[in-house]
């Protein structure tokens, strides 16, 4: 994880916290690539010297956040306990899952939700059933927004020219042998969806993968989370899954939103 730029960095001072920040940067270095690192690998990925990056894996093995067998260091499952403390600050989760198992049931295919972070969605929620092809996605997981169906509702949302901006940023690779990595293509992709209230992404992100994203919406209408179910391509057609997936969706979207507001 390159560090930041001189250009783009946040200073020193009373509104920032520079420690606090590589301590983060410390975090977030773990990886499923990198389960577990040495303390030269951390300070590499990091952009820290070896002393500060020392400094700041202790300090987390103090507190508990990480553990190490003398060479390499991994996270505990304490760290758990800040990402539980965002979902359980957000009542929405509370009021979408019990919305997700019903859809679930009634569909027989995976349902996820998840909010945009950057170029990345991040996966806030899961309902997964045994057919689901990836399993290793899970709470936290993120994965790139233009290729993926909750991607494209969440973006959008947003205004043309941030959208313009976060789909150049997010430099747009294939992933198959479907994915659209054409900047124009893109957009008008996103533009559809903004018309039409719904996403599906066919085999873009993983072979034989399909999915459908709907928008969960506040009470002013502002799209703050997207809801998904996904299956098969070689069960569930394009065609089939908007006949007989897309309106339970939808409806499952709407009943969140009204819940929220």
């Amino acid at each position: 994880m390159p560090p930041a730029t001189e250009a783009t960095a946040p200073q020193p001072g009373d509104s920032y916290v520079q420690s606090f920040a590589r301590g983060l940067e410390v975090i977030r270095s773990f990886s499923t690539a990198a389960p577990q690192q040495t303390l030269s690998e951390v300070a590499a990925r990091t952009g820290l010297t070896r002393a500060g990056a020392r400094r700041i894996l202790l300090t987390l093995q103090t507190l508990a956040y990480v553990e190490s067998d003398g060479r390499l260091f991994r996270l505990t499952a304490r760290i758990l306990d800040l990402g539980f403390a965002y979902l359980s600050s957000m009542p929405i989760w509370n009021l979408a899952e019990p919305v997700m198992e019903t859809l679930v049931e009634e569909v027989k295919e995976s349902c996820s939700a998840a909010v945009l972070e950057g170029t990345d969605i991040v996966y806030v929620l899961r309902v997964p059933t045994h057919k689901i092809m990836r399993n290793t996605l899970g709470v936290g997981s993120r994965l790139p927004a233009y290729c993926t169906s909750l991607g494209r509702v969440l973006l959008a949302d947003l205004p043309e020219e941030e959208l313009v901006k976060r789909l150049k940023a997010s430099r747009p690779r294939a992933l198959t042998r479907h994915t659209v990595t054409d900047l124009d293509t893109l957009l008008a992709k996103v533009q559809q969806v903004r018309r039409q209230g719904w996403s599906l992404v066919n085999q873009e992100l993983e072979e034989g993968l399909i999915s459908l994203a709907a928008p969960i919406t506040d009470r002013s209408g502002r799209c703050i989370a997207a809801l998904n179910i996904s299956g098969q391509a070689n069960r569930t057609n394009a065609k089939v899954a908007q006949e007989k997936l897309l309106p339970a969706l939808l409806q499952a979207a709407r009943t969140i939103s009204q819940r929220l507001a």
